[in-house]
């Protein structure tokens, strides 16, 4: 790849949520810190891959990218447009570009509505193609998922997990987008049909040239489908870097805790390796610690951690660390 082009930039991106005390007259007394001052670009036709635990901001950030939450500062552009300086018309026309498929198969489609209806919503919505055009589209898209096109008239009470996930993909699909949010797509699903859904990704990618930001725990999962992977801890990314250089040479203390936890096949290698356990519990978003975030719980910090937030910078060509020791 020569230059590559970055289709989404996100720049020192937060998103609070306010704390309210009262009844009627509700006063503002704090902020939950969400995403707490982010910077990172999605490359054309890559997937981002981002990590961390839960609460830690990952699904935030993914809704706040594409304004289903307006962020309390910062910037995201998107194909060089500033996506938090537009409103209405303008905006809705760019979230044809940009869509989402959702982490809970069974909540994210309406049990009121058929199949066919629920993957054709994009396209009524966007007022594209005509009423007979839009089924056949959706019965194309049906097969383009994997499932049976007759399957247009059924609801989705009558469809297991594997099969509401493959729906959902369809509808991000139906209005051909160039980006897509998959917040963690695959966590409610056995791990049979979670390597299917996975497979499918990716084939899709390579057809229709999409680029994604793929929210996820697993960090397997992750490194499969991933070409560079960032790290979240209490609303800010610690580490971003491509997944070879994060899995053989992690430089964040949090990313180093993280992937000593994941199983390796391997009962020998398992055996001598040398497990880090964190201790203590995630500060809450409503009450960082002051300096580093992982401060805390960093089995190596040094004074300066508690004081100071360390810089986001680039140690390496495309290997990004916020971290005192590095």
């Amino acid at each position: 790849m020569a230059e590559k082009q970055p289709l989404v930039q996100v720049k020192n991106l937060k998103m609070y949520f306010p704390i309210t005390r009262g009844i009627i007259f509700q006063r503002r007394i704090g902020d939950i810190k969400a995403v707490d001052g982010i910077t990172f670009d999605i490359y054309r036709g890559e997937t981002l891959g981002l990590v961390g635990e839960s609460g830690c901001g990952k699904s935030t950030t993914g809704r706040t990218i594409l304004q289903l939450y307006r962020p309390t500062e910062g910037e995201v552009y998107f194909d060089g447009q500033n996506l938090t300086a537009l409103k209405g018309e303008q905006l809705r026309r760019m979230r044809r570009r940009m869509q989402m498929i959702f982490q809970d198969p069974y909540a994210s489609l309406d049990p009121r509505m058929t199949v066919g209806n629920i993957i054709g919503e994009p396209l009524e919505v966007h007022n594209l193609l005509s009423p007979k055009e839009r089924r056949a589209r959706v019965m194309e898209l049906l097969e383009i998922v994997g499932l049976n096109p007759y399957f247009v008239n059924r609801y989705p009470h009558e469809f297991s997990g594997g099969q509401r996930q493959r729906i959902g993909v369809a509808r991000a699909l139906a209005v051909q987008p160039d980006f897509i949010v998959c917040d963690e797509p695959i966590s409610a699903l056995d791990v049979s049909i979670q390597a299917q859904i996975i497979n499918l990704l990716e084939e899709l990618q390579e057809k229709f040239s999409l680029t994604y930001l793929f929210i996820a725990h697993d960090l397997s999962v992750v490194r499969h489908i991933s070409t560079r992977v960032a790290v979240m801890y209490l609303g800010k990314i610690v580490e971003l870097t491509d997944r070879n250089t994060l899995y053989n040479n992690p430089l964040h203390p949090y990313t180093q805790a993280l992937l000593s936890a994941v199983p390796i096949p391997d009962p020998e290698a398992e055996r001598q390796r040398q497990r880090i356990i964190l201790e203590g519990d995630v500060p809450s978003p409503a009450n960082p610690p002051k300096g580093c975030n992982f401060s805390t719980r960093c089995p190596r910090r040094i004074d300066i951690c508690s004081e100071v937030e360390p810089e986001w910078r680039e140690v390496e060509k495309g290997h990004w660390v916020a971290c005192h020791l590095v």
